[in-house]
């Protein structure tokens, strides 16, 4: 077998392949002459530079597995990989150390101002005045994702004598405690941080996540430090809350576009800026490779990847199952409130005529793609669900009261339960159940509104009244009651997300209980 490598990737730590595989290193080549001997390969290893689009997989007509050297898999059309069978596997924690290890240095160069020091003394200026800073000791650092790179800035953090907090509702209390963490909602972690930290994926749930009424809870010291996507927040909204002294200052590593030598955020002395240098160390350069070189093998001799990032080998029949799964963990994440203790997962009807592992690995991965970039694969589902601490049940029952089969999510966390049912018909996936409402909601993708209320006359008027001044305009609307003027749930489809402004306003309508605005 052939592996062909097109990226800057340290050979050193390659060699796991060396003794199976024949391993060409091309790092130079264009796009056309990668599709010209793309053939003749059964592997390709990447880094970010080369682009591994449909028409490159199109052409690799012997290839079996495609590896990134790296966590994102931006630069490879995965879609296309995965009807042509081609396994896609990334090395998702060969850079865990070095992204924490920058985030401290991020940290320290905000509360010393060593970035604008060390410019400053080199073009004459001695200004010790000027460059006062603040220790950290005492101080409170909020980690936003506990996950593997978070969870290193926690340990690292505590040294300093710093007090941590954490928002990730997908980690148990027992995970945290050991951490010497406390979990918190996110309000409250921003409103008691001096330091905040992001450790999450850019996915539709986190796109935006801190906007300007987010900034408006912070201190005026706090410090805000990003290392893990680009776009995870308002940047219009952090330049000017700095320019007025609402918060201190600002660090990052990560853009919405990149490369980029020219951004609003460049153009404030309290905001350091890195071009993304999270992973760039020997160390992680060497982990990575040696990670994804493993993973090559292991699929080139017919074994499960525990980093696969998509599965490719699942039977058509179970392919609207997975979808549903995934939509209902997605669904009950942006619904659920407060911090996860259990799951529970309940197969009715003809869907447990199968190996329901690949649906639950879906129901899974939505759940909890908001909070990790970590992909959730058959291999790895229950030991990423044992290091978060979860608890994951699963029932079988062979037959369904009102449909031919049925996926229902149970999340249950310190708040409540939330409940969340699917089925497939004709192919497709249906919503019919949220906690005790019924119904039925095709979810195509786009925005919709959840707001559980009281059952009264003039109370849907009042939410079109509000979405109507906010000219946002309502696609469909689904009702369920359970009673004349009893608990009830409304659900809008909407052509754009809800603003945080009128989502609040009808919050406040009587008789309302909450009110979600969600992203299929």
């Amino acid at each position: 077998m052939k592996v062909l490598v097109t990226d800057n990737v340290s050979e050193e730590n390659l060699k796991v392949l060396y003794n199976h595989v024949e391993v060409d290193s091309k790092p130079n080549l264009t796009s056309g002459e990668l599709k010209e001997i793309i053939g003749d390969y059964d592997a390709l290893i990447v880094r970010s530079k080369t682009k591994v689009s449909a028409e490159v997989i199109e052409r690799g007509k012997n290839l079996k597995v495609i590896g990134r050297a790296g966590v994102g898999i931006d630069n490879i059309d995965v879609n296309a990989a995965t009807e042509k069978g081609i396994v896609v596997v990334n090395a998702p924690t060969g850079n865990t150390v070095s992204a924490a290890e920058h985030t401290i240095a991020l940290m320290l160069a905000l509360a010393r101002n060593i970035p604008q020091a060390n410019s400053q003394l080199k073009l004459g200026n001695w200004q010790r005045e000027k460059f006062v800073g603040v220790e950290l000791r005492e101080k409170t650092l909020g980690i936003i994702g506990l996950g593997n790179v978070g969870s290193e800035v926690a340990k690292r953090a505590q040294p300093f004598e710093m007090r941590v907090i954490a928002h990730d509702p997908f980690v148990s209390a027992d995970y945290a405690d050991l951490l010497n963490v406390a979990l918190v909602p996110l309000e409250q972690l921003l409103k008691e941080s001096d330091f905040i930290t992001f450790h999450i994926p850019l996915t539709a749930t986190t796109e935006q996540l801190i906007g300007a009424e987010h900034i408006a809870m912070m201190k005026p010291t706090a410090r805000i430090i990003n290392c893990a996507r680009g776009g995870l927040i308002n940047e219009e909204a952090l330049v000017e809350a700095i320019r007025q002294k609402k918060i201190a200052g600002a660090a990052f590593d990560v853009f919405v576009k990149e490369p980029i030598t020219d951004s609003l955020l460049f153009q404030e002395d309290n905001i350091i800026v890195t071009p993304h240098l999270g992973a760039s160390t020997i160390e992680a350069q060497q982990n990575v490779a040696r990670d994804v070189a493993e993973q090559i093998l292991t699929v080139l001799q017919g074994q499960f990847s525990r980093y696969a990032v998509n599965a490719p080998h699942i039977s058509p029949e179970l392919v609207p199952f997975i979808k549903t799964a995934s939509i209902i963990g997605g669904l009950a994440s942006q619904l659920m409130e407060g911090q996860v203790n259990s799951i529970r997962i309940n197969y009715c009807g003809e869907v447990t005529s199968y190996d329901c592992t690949p649906i639950k690995t879906a129901a899974i991965s939505g759940l909890l793609q908001s909070m990790t970039e970590e992909r959730v694969n058959l291999v790895n589902v229950n030991l990423i669900a044992a290091q978060r601490g979860l608890k994951i049940s699963e029932e079988k029952q062979p037959t369904s009261k009102n449909y031919p089969n049925l996926l229902t999510l149970e999340v249950n966390t310190d708040i409540k339960t939330t409940t969340v049912s699917g089925t497939v018909r004709d192919g497709e996936a249906h919503i019919v159940q949220i906690d005790e409402f019924w119904m039925d909601i095709v979810p195509t993708g786009g925005y919709f509104f959840f707001c559980h209320h009281i059952d009264q006359p003039g109370f849907i008027g009042a939410i079109g009244a509000i979405t109507g001044k906010a000219d946002i305009n309502i696609s469909s609307m689904h009702l369920s009651r359970l009673k004349p003027r009893g608990p009830a749930l409304v659900i809008l489809a909407l052509d754009e997300m809800l603003p945080e402004e009128q989502r609040r306003k009808i919050e406040a309508l009587p008789g309302v209980d909450s009110a979600r605005a969600v992203k299929l």
